[in-house]
């Protein structure tokens, strides 16, 4: 009893329990900023993408969007879609985004029709044209996000950089 007595003025220790106690935070107010601005700068980076694909699609021939069947695209189509949206051009490049060939990655290119209301209202211009019916491609992006200091001070959490964006149809 009497060595314990002792110990308590002792105060050798007190400055490393303090820093232990402290580290979690400052670890946290350290690179939180950095983990923020990476996820922004990664998802902006994904939304700039799937928008030059959707804009990509759009421009293509409308013969690729048959309304009486709306739904997928070619599997063409849909490769020269993706590779602009992972490289930014028509030939496999540097992707935009790391993670790109994950197993999470979901990709897709489909379409649906905008058609023309029964009183012949709602659509005008050259939308009118083929039969009333204006082909809408989306385009969807969802990529696992890649740590900036890895998982060495947040832990893993399975969070996914996602973007999506539609276009009409243009045609050329």
């Amino acid at each position: 009893m009497r060595a314990l007595i002792a110990l308590l003025p002792d105060q050798r220790g007190a400055a490393a329990v303090e820093m232990a106690m402290v580290i979690p935070i400052l670890l946290v107010l350290t690179f939180g900023p950095i983990e923020l601005g990476n996820y922004f700068m990664s998802e902006h980076a994904l939304i700039k993408g799937v928008r030059d694909g959707a804009t990509f699609a759009a421009h293509q021939d409308a013969s690729n969007y048959d309304c009486t069947a709306p739904g997928s695209v070619s599997n063409t189509l849909k490769a020269s879609v993706e590779d602009v949206v992972r490289g930014g051009q028509l030939t496999t490049g540097n992707d935009r985004l790391p993670n790109w060939d994950s197993a999470q990655t979901t990709f897709t290119v489909t379409f649906s029709c905008v058609t023309q209301a029964a009183d012949g209202t709602g659509l005008s211009g050259m939308y009118k044209l083929n039969g009333g019916n204006v082909p809408v491609v989306t385009v969807t992006a969802s990529l696992p996000y890649r740590w900036a200091v890895g998982n060495v001070v947040f832990p893993a959490s399975g969070l996914k950089v996602n973007a999506s964006e539609q276009a009409t149809v243009l045609g050329i």
